[in-house]
């Protein structure tokens, strides 16, 4: 999904949802609040999203909050500068999201410890988390498999610096690029791990069959390759009951 089809489509869905809106308010026989009204705004983008295709769900989540969000900031008569820190902060947490589809992801702890039974637990290997955020996965796998080399790329730069300054607290064996994932190369690993979202995926397996070595792994976080079943698949029976899905490659 494109930049303008992504933006275009969003716009579409808040024009709609505001016009539905309209049309419902001059039409009950009961009036209601702005904050109703924001409420149902809301509620309506949310289910015009839920029912296109290819939508991630934050996209859903935004279109609920985005009118209730404009009509709250408006009733505190905040000064213009807090709506630029706002955007900064957001900009600096989340990057390019808008371009990358890709949210930012926490790993739970089962995630942790199914990925390290999966890995050497003698033997040196190296791996890369692509999208590596606050670099939790790779910094507690540091502690646990010490016998590995760990790389963790993120595009957006604060979560990218909270993984710099954990390494240099904690004197762990892990390495952060602020860079983007598609320009890191991807031959010298044993491990690529991965927890994205659905938009990339296709893009990403033909860069994994493209860079990695025979017989390397590659593991992907809840999200599989359309058309691709993986080798084998692990239920990690977390919070949001999502799986590792596992991949060597030919």
């Amino acid at each position: 999904m494109t930049l303008n089809h992504s933006v275009i489509k969003a716009i579409a869905v808040q024009l709609a949802s505001l016009t539905i809106t309209a049309l419902a308010v001059t039409l009950l026989p009961w009036s209601i609040s702005w904050f109703q009204a924001a409420g149902l705004q809301g509620g309506i983008a949310a289910m015009i999203s839920f029912c296109l295709p290819a939508t991630p769900y934050w996209w859903r989540l935004i279109h609920l909050a985005f009118v209730p969000t404009l009509l709250v900031a408006s009733l505190l008569q905040l000064p213009p500068y807090w709506y630029l820190i706002g955007f900064i902060i957001l900009a600096l947490i989340f990057g390019r999201i808008y371009r990358t589809q890709v949210p930012l992801f926490l790993s739970s702890q089962q995630t942790i410890r199914a990925l390290a039974e999966l890995l050497p637990q003698k033997q040196p290997f190296s791996m890369v988390d692509l999208g590596s955020g606050c670099g939790g996965v790779i910094c507690k796998l540091a502690k646990v498999l010490p016998n590995g080399r760990y790389d963790g790329v993120e595009t957006a730069i604060l979560p990218c610096w909270i993984g710099k300054l954990r390494v240099r607290l904690f004197h762990q064996a892990c390495r952060f690029r602020w860079k983007n994932i598609w320009q890191h190369n991807l031959s010298s690993y044993d491990v690529v791990y991965a927890y994205l979202s659905p938009v990339p995926m296709p893009d990403l397996w033909q860069k994994v069959t493209q860079e990695m070595r025979p017989g390397s792994l590659f593991i992907s976080n809840t999200f599989s390759v359309p058309g691709v079943t993986p080798d084998y698949s692990i239920a990690l029976n977390d919070f949001s009951g999502s799986a590792l899905h596992v991949w060597k490659i030919k």
